[in-house]
């Protein structure tokens, strides 16, 4: 049975390629929702949890995170006092990029940031004031002038040394060629059967190339060794039913591919820092679910 799935948000486009949004705390958009734009979001005041895809943690001011198309994600203030200002944000379609990257191959320098906002990612040690200044400049023009602000905004993050990636799956792309193509059709393959049982031999088999070199291959593809990545595709799926069904937590690690509880508890929690029960109750806390039933 769905607990609640993220509210799916549509923008309207007639709003201009890059939309600028503020509000305080409490307010209406303050939701568990995902849209079709990427959103980069700043955080000004108040403390709280911040909820990324599968990714739970704290926020303060100054907490500065880009998320991709269709990636959930709410900000929940611990404190009930009301602020005016607790958000700045900036939505941008993806064509966006896509468009002015083909005929300006300069800003290809914002690719790999953009591929990190897949997973959520945040500009760990950002100074508040200048991202609100950043921010505000995005915010005071129109036309042109925003656009150039823009990407001045953007070309300061995309040079920003620490990028941190939050939720469990992400996916850069490091390689090229036939390459690139023989370890994308391996995560496709492990994404659609994560339940099954998956072996390094038979992926690299399916991949034409020998353990060995499918193994140096996948890590430099996707950032992890392959069967970390198989873990991480597990617990990934893991979390949405977490949030999203009143399964039982053995059911689910069962479900997900897991052989036994124990083996699923100990993945997750050294995955996400918590049980799957920790999490499961912090994440219906903004999604608005009802406690999922005690299990014996």
């Amino acid at each position: 049975m769905n607990a609640r799935a993220p509210q799916l948000e549509v923008v309207d486009p007639s709003q201009g390629g890059v939309r600028y949004l503020e509000h305080g705390w409490p307010h209406d958009l303050i939701r568990w929702h995902a849209h079709d734009e990427y959103e980069l979001h700043l955080l000004v005041a108040t403390r709280g949890k911040v909820f990324v895809g599968d990714y739970v943690g704290q926020f303060k001011p100054g907490q500065l995170i880009l998320t991709g198309p269709r990636v959930p994600h709410n900000w929940l203030s611990e404190s009930a006092q009301a602020v005016e200002l607790r958000d700045m944000a900036i939505q941008f379609r993806p064509e966006l990029y896509a468009h002015v990257a083909s005929v300006m191959p300069e800003i290809k320098a914002l690719e790999a940031t953009l591929n990190r906002a897949q997973s959520g990612v945040e500009f760990v040690g950002f100074d508040l004031l200048e991202a609100q200044q950043l921010m505000a400049a995005v915010r005071d023009s129109q036309g042109l002038q925003r656009i150039a602000a823009f990407f001045e905004l953007m070309a300061r993050l995309a040079n920003w040394p620490n990028q941190q990636s939050l939720s469990t799956l992400q996916f850069r792309s490091s390689l090229t060629g036939a390459v690139e193509s023989k370890i994308s059709e391996v995560v496709r393959h492990v994404v659609d059967n994560h339940r099954q049982q998956i072996r390094l031999a038979d992926m690299a088999e399916l991949a034409g190339m020998s353990v060995s070199s499918f193994s140096r291959h996948f890590q430099k593809g996707t950032g992890n060794r392959f069967v970390e990545f198989v873990t991480r595709v597990r617990v990934s799926r893991a979390c949405s039913l977490l949030a999203e069904t009143n399964d039982q937590v053995s059911s689910i690690g069962f479900a997900v591919g897991f052989n036994n509880l124990a083996n699923f508890n100990r993945h997750f929690t050294k995955l996400k820092g918590q049980s799957p029960g920790e999490f499961r109750r912090a994440i219906r806390q903004t999604i608005g679910a009802e406690p999922a039933p005690v299990e014996d």
